[in-house]
C-alpha cells in the first residue's frame, strides 16, 4: 500500500512513520518535503511564506508521482497538508487553490490511504509556549475539514488514528492487514 501521513506540526506523524517503518521493513519511506528541500539548500522564510508552502506542495506532488519508490511506501506528509497550511496562512488569499487542485487530485489517486494524525484532547505532545500555536490549531482544523469532511471532494480513503505511538501503529497495521485479505 502507498500510505501518506497527514497532520499539523508536532502531532507525532514522523514518530508514527518511524514506528511503522520498523514494523513494515519492506516499505520504503519518503521524508517530508521540508526536510528534503532544506537539505538541498532551500532557504525557508521564518515563518514560512506562501511560496515556501507551494514549494513543499510541488515536491509532495512529485513524490506521489515517483514510481521508483515501489508499491509499498510510507510518505511523511502529502499534498493535502500543504493545502491546509496554505489555507491557514496569513496570506492565504494569495494562494490560488483552483490552479493546484487538478495536480493534487491526480497525485492523490496514487495513494491507497491517508492516515490523519490530529491534535488530541488533551494534547499528547508537550508544547512550550510558542507563537505558532495558533497556526498549529488552524492547520489542524483545515486538515480535519479537508480529510475527514472531504471539503474539496478529494475522494481519498482516510484513517484517523489516536492514542500512543504504539496504538496508532496498531490501528494502521490493522487497516493494512484488512486490505491484504
Amino acid at each position: 500500500m502507498r500510505i501518506a501521513f497527514s497532520g499539523t506540526h508536532r502531532v507525532g506523524k514522523s514518530t508514527l512513520v518511524e514506528e511503522l517503518s520498523d514494523l513494515l521493513p519492506s516499505y520504503a519511506t519518503v521524508d517530508e518535503p521540508y526536510l528534503e528541500l532544506e537539505e538541498e539548500g532551500y532557504e525557508f522564510a521564518s515563518p514560512p511564506s506562501v511560496e515556501d508552502f507551494e514549494a513543499q506542495l510541488a515536491r509532495s506532488i512529485d513524490h506521489l508521482g515517483d514510481t521508483d519508490t515501489g508499491p509499498d511506501v510510507l510518505f511523511d506528509r502529502c499534498p493535502v497538508d500543504f493545502i491546509g497550511y496554505l489555507q491557514a496562512h496569513d496570506d492565504a488569499e494569495s494562494f490560488d487553490l483552483d490552479s493546484w487542485l487538478p495536480r493534487v487530485r491526480t497525485a492523490l489517486q496514487s495513494l491507497d490511504l491517508i492516515v490523519w494524525v490530529g491534535i488530541e484532547q488533551p494534547d499528547r505532545i508537550a508544547l512550550s509556549a510558542s507563537e505558532d500555536e495558533d497556526l498549529r490549531l488552524a492547520v489542524d482544523e483545515q486538515l480535519r475539514a479537508l480529510l475527514l469532511d472531504d471539503a474539496l471532494s478529494l475522494g481519498v480513503e482516510v484513517l484517523a488514528v489516536e492514542g500512543s505511538p504504539r496504538a496508532r501503529a496498531k490501528q494502521v497495521l490493522q487497516h493494512v492487514n484488512s486490505h491484504k485479505q
